[in-house]
């Protein structure tokens, strides 16, 4: 077992390069059985989702190459069993869209439902509709979903709700089915984006990615090329409130400002300083941080999976700050740990009262889920005292050295490993 333990009180200051997208990524690695020939991605992030998914397509007879740190290449030619492993599928949200590619070269696909953090209840309802909106049939066995169809037809697909798992595999399954398919009340966020140039970069027809209407006009054939990820937003945002909570000064380099207005609004509205360069965004403070009121929304809203770290950095404001979060039913699961730190805060269903407390202070605490797990870790860089972070696995799912980044910043962070009770060892 490992943990970070963290010697807070220090401003991070420096430059930080942010890593490529771990939401686009996990579905550009998918995606990569559809090509009919090998593919390279590069800015590929060293993270542990990134590892399942590569593992999955080796289990299923890809071939894949390390080139350089954050390049690979993938051949998945020699797969011929459409089947995910069942307990690889289980440890990871992303294993959904091996349904989608599955399904869309193969008309057969095998996947045990999938998991990641424990978020609350997160259905794949509107994925099998969009399937079976083309033409394919599921079953539910032995916890496993089985999705097929004799052929794939272009079709209308209306999504009840706005699902960004759901619009990605809706794409997967489209794009090589016979025919127009035509997704209404798409979901708009970046990756979504990023997919759709991947896919239309090897021959594919995806037109409105990024709007609420994406037509599909299906191809027969996808070539082989190199692509670069696009950034990560979310950790790039990690950064930016990190830098913010201990009133530093950090250069976050290699963004897309663009993809990062929501958050870039919310935190000049509380005080910090934020300028934005072509590939890059300096975050300072210089003074006493205010009160906000934030609801989470789908994109180009306030971002879910930046709430915990927002709302970590808002215990350090003044006032009485409100944040909303009706996106997922657990998101607040990590306050109890904040209040282990000093925070005042009260939750009632999914609506957070924050009370300014303008400290922290070091404790052992827990990352509940990857997201809050990088919460955690603001707040012990903020925090006076020692902070241990334990079920450190959470944020390694999403954030690629980030204890490694964050002393190149200054902090006082090292990761532990706990090899017995009353022994550990240091690294990093």
């Amino acid at each position: 077992m490992e943990k970070f333990v963290i010697h807070g009180g220090k401003p991070l200051k420096g430059e930080v390069t942010i890593s490529g997208a771990k939401n686009a990524a996990v579905a550009l690695v998918a995606a990569t059985i559809l090509c009919d020939e090998p593919c390279v991605l590069e800015n590929v992030p060293e993270i542990s989702d990134i590892t399942i998914c590569m593992k999955i397509l080796q289990t299923m007879g890809a071939d894949i190459q390390l080139l350089n740190k954050n390049v690979v290449r993938f051949d998945t030619r020699g797969i011929i069993n459409p089947h995910v492993p069942y307990e690889m599928a289980r440890s990871m949200r992303a294993s959904s869209y091996f349904l989608g590619t599955l399904l869309g070269r193969f008309h057969d696909a095998y996947v045990a439902m999938p998991g990641g953090c424990d978020l609350g209840d997160r259905p794949i309802d509107q994925h099998l509709k969009a399937f079976r909106s083309l033409g394919a049939v599921d079953e539910l066995k032995n916890g496993e979903v089985h999705c097929y169809a004799d052929q794939l037809i272009g079709s209308q697909i209306y999504f009840d709700f706005n699902t960004v798992g759901g619009t990605i595999n809706a794409i997967l399954a489209s794009v090589k089915a016979k025919g127009r398919t035509i997704i209404e009340n798409a979901a708009k966020e970046p990756h979504i984006v990023d997919l759709a140039n991947f896919l239309n970069s090897m021959g594919a027809d995806i037109r409105g990615a990024g709007t609420d209407v994406i037509k599909i006009k299906g191809v027969d054939y996808l070539k082989g090329i190199t692509y670069p990820i696009i950034p990560d937003q979310i950790e790039a945002g990690t950064y930016m409130v990190a830098a913010a909570a201990t009133k530093g000064d950090v250069l976050v380099k290699n963004v897309i400002p663009k993809h990062l207005e929501s958050i870039t609004a919310k935190l000049r509205k509380i005080g910090v300083t934020v300028e934005e360069n072509d590939e890059s965004v300096r975050v300072s403070v210089d003074g006493a941080l205010t009160k906000t009121s934030i609801k989470t929304m789908p994109h180009p809203g306030f971002p879910t999976d930046m709430q915990p770290q927002f709302s970590t950095l808002l215990t350090l404001a003044e006032g009485t700050s409100i944040v909303t979060d009706d996106i997922f039913d657990n998101r607040f699961r990590y306050v109890a740990e904040l209040r282990r730190m000093g925070a005042d805060i009260s939750v009632d269903g999914k609506v957070a009262v924050i009370e300014g407390v303008g400290k922290l202070n070091g404790a052992p605490v827990v990352a509940t889920d990857l997201r809050a797990g990088a919460a955690m870790v603001i707040a012990g860089l903020a925090a006076e005292g020692i902070t241990e972070v334990s079920d450190i696995h959470y944020i390694e799912r999403g954030y690629e050295c980030i204890e490694k980044k964050l002393q190149m910043l200054g902090a006082d962070i090292k990761r532990v490993t706990v090899t017995e009770v009353g022994s550990v060892q240091m690294s990093g």
